[in-house]
């Protein structure tokens, strides 16, 4: 079994609802030497919530950053059997690297990339947003000969994926809505919370006074449902 060699996947494509890749694309990049580590970091945002006779304050999630992903990367064309004065120039592989933070074609942005090595396939999809160049060898002609490029890519997914990962079409979650022709705010509630009668809710949340009166196209807010408190139970309800 040969050595497996991380492979740099670069978009090919961007579909309707998701980027495409494809494994044999030219512009796949296939590192020449495995980076010897790979440091991923992330961070997520907590608020204190202030409040009196409490030494630590009630933290509440506010948000979270993509996590980054950062490797070093070696190029080396100096141990070939070519003569020093022919040498070929490292220039050919880092360019590559440098096209991931140029805008492409009519996409208007850089590309996406997924990053992949042996049996875990695809570890982490993202967008480059840093590189630095350290080129450390070069012949008598001048021609760069070795190079150390420090990449650093944010995660990055696509706004489908991300709903399906956060299960967003769960009702304790407050989501907006697309009025479409014929909706009524008992009907969006019966296919939200599987209860029409909380249409109610919906219109509180909106302040709308005609529940009936809605105009297709328009956007309300739908609120997550609270969880109601837990009934009591008396002695002649068991009897």
């Amino acid at each position: 079994m040969g050595l497996a060699k991380m492979v740099i996947q670069v978009e090919v494509g961007h579909g309707e609802k998701d980027v495409r890749f494809d494994d044999h694309s030219e512009t796949n990049i296939e590192v020449k030497f495995n980076p010897k580590t790979l440091s991923v970091s992330r961070s997520v945002s907590w608020q204190s919530q202030k409040a009196a006779k409490r030494d630590a304050p009630e933290l509440q999630y506010t948000s979270a950053d993509p996590a980054t992903l950062s490797v070093d990367l070696f190029f080396d064309t100096y141990d070939s059997d070519k003569p020093i004065d022919q040498k070929d120039s490292v220039f050919a592989e880092t360019k590559k690297l440098l096209a991931l933070a140029a805008v492409s074609g009519d996409k208007h942005r850089p590309p996406v990339c997924r990053l992949q090595w042996g049996t875990q396939a695809v570890f982490f999809q993202g967008v480059l947003i840093q590189i630095d160049q350290n080129y450390t060898m070069f012949t008598e002609l001048g021609t760069p000969v070795r190079a150390t490029l420090k990449c650093s890519f944010k995660q990055w997914r696509s706004n489908i994926d991300d709903r399906k990962k956060q299960n967003l079409m769960s009702a304790d979650v407050a989501k907006v809505w697309t009025v479409r022709r014929g909706q009524t705010l008992a009907s969006i509630a019966a296919q939200e919370y599987a209860d029409a009668n909380r249409w109610r809710d919906i219109a509180a949340a909106n302040g709308i006074d005609d529940p009936l009166a809605l105009a297709p196209g328009s956007t309300i807010l739908l609120p997550p449902v609270r969880p109601s408190a837990s009934r009591v139970i008396r002695a002649e309800d068991i009897l």
